[in-house]
């Protein structure tokens, strides 16, 4: 079992570095960052990436239905050790996951602005110690911290998914360069 998920993340890391030197597959500005994805699992490890270079803050996620925010923070709770299958909190509106280190999963599809967000009386957790995932973020365009990471994800075809990170003064100069290391 760990011998194929060495083969995985060493085939997904020699892809990456391959399309990086034909430039297809990642884009790098000062403060951002794209790649595209081929496969849920791929998706996941960016996660796990993620999770592994940023130990807490706010992760805004955005994008249409389906294209891939849970996948996303799937790999983000398995980097933190959650025994607990992820899913999307779409009905109880924030999952917890992890023991010595949190994640809080909002999905907030639900809700129809900042003033449903707020009422909830859960921002307080946009500044917790630990990692807080908020999908359908621009719901709570207002109230999360200036200081975070937004990444935004679109379908690309197929199974491929386009997903782009911008680092909004969360993460030190050459973060990119780190979180591909940790792929």
């Amino acid at each position: 079992d760990g011998d194929v998920a060495g083969l995985f993340v060493a085939a997904l890391c020699k892809r990456i570095r391959r399309s990086v030197s034909r430039g297809d597959r990642k884009t790098v500005s000062a403060d951002a960052l794209t790649l595209v994805t081929s496969s849920p699992e791929e998706t996941e490890r960016l996660g796990r990436a993620m999770a592994a270079i940023l130990t807490r803050g706010v992760i805004a996620l955005r994008g249409d239905l389906a294209s891939g925010k849970t996948c996303f923070v799937r790999g983000m709770a398995q980097e933190i050790g959650a025994p607990l299958a992820v899913h999307s909190p779409t009905f109880t509106l924030i999952n917890e996951y992890g023991d010595a280190r949190k994640l809080y999963h909002f999905d907030l599809y639900r809700l129809h602005g900042p003033y449903e967000v707020e009422d909830l009386g859960s921002t307080e957790l946009f500044e917790a110690d630990g990692l807080c995932a908020v999908e359908w973020a621009e719901r709570a365009d207002g109230l999360l911290p200036d200081s975070r990471m937004d990444i935004a994800f679109e379908h690309a075809g197929d199974d491929q998914r386009r997903i782009t990170f911008v680092n909004r003064a969360i993460l030190p100069d050459g973060w990119q360069e780190t979180l591909l290391k940790t792929l």
